[in-house]
């Protein structure tokens, strides 16, 4: 179930409290902090909402594939309703957000065995830690990145900080953005509106327009983008530096 892989980014972090580990099964690769070691409980969640996907894509092959909002055909499980409404919102496919929600539900599975969480799924985040901490922000050739990082003072509530990139990454993206990172309490939410608005970042000179567009959604709490060396934030959005020594 663990292996490594060339996701280096993951050994960037650092939480003296936690215990790290990862868990891959198929395309689904979670790095995870908890306050035990908890492997074969993930193991067995994320084998759950796989099996959900994979059989609601048997049954609907295009769902894998769209690119742009599904609509919802008879009754779902609830891990795709949640892909089907954050696609609709974004103006996206369902997939887009595909990560980001296995990321929450893997992560408020385990919440049952540790106070504290964090699952890391390619960059998507689902979070919940008893104190203030950093998120650092990886923007590729950017260069801020490594160099900053988002500070989250709500201590004991669980959030999703999801990051799509242009030029990072094997994910499909119209845009050029180093890194558009969008915070939301929805996982799936905030992956499907960061690839939206990745998708509208080709330049510096995009940066206002798509913050314009994330922030319609009353659900997103905040928004940055990374381009170069141009930078746009809006909301919640504690711009910090970080070091990574």
């Amino acid at each position: 179930m663990a292996k490594s892989n060339e996701r280096f980014y993951r050994h960037l972090t650092k939480t003296k409290s936690l215990t790290g580990f990862q868990v891959v099964v198929a395309e689904t690769d979670l790095y995870i902090y908890a306050t035990r070691q908890l492997i074969n409980e993930a193991y067995e969640s994320i084998m759950t909402y796989r099996e959900y996907i994979e059989s609601y894509i048997a049954q609907f092959p295009d769902f894998a594939t769209t690119l742009v909002p599904w609509d919802a055909i008879g009754p779902a499980p609830e891990i795709i309703r949640q892909m089907i409404e954050a696609g609709q919102k974004a103006g996206v496919g369902p997939m887009a957000s595909v990560a980001g929600v296995i990321a929450e539900y893997v992560g408020k599975d385990l919440l049952n065995y540790s106070d504290e969480i964090i699952v890391e799924n390619g960059g998507d985040l689902f979070i919940q830690r008893n104190e203030p901490f950093v998120v650092g922000v990886y923007a590729g050739k950017s260069p801020f990145s490594h160099r900053i990082g988002i500070r989250v003072n709500h201590p004991g509530n669980s959030l999703a900080i999801c990051t799509s990139s242009g030029t990072i990454g094997h994910s499909l993206s119209f845009g050029k953005a180093d890194a558009v990172v969008i915070r939301s309490k929805s996982a799936a939410l905030a992956d499907a509106v960061a690839t939206a608005t990745a998708n509208h970042v080709k330049s510096p000179t995009d940066i206002s327009n798509a913050i314009s567009f994330a922030k319609k959604n009353s659900a997103i709490e905040g928004i940055l983008i990374v381009i170069d060396d141009a930078m746009g934030a809006w909301g919640n959005m504690e711009i910090v530096p970080v070091t990574t020594a």
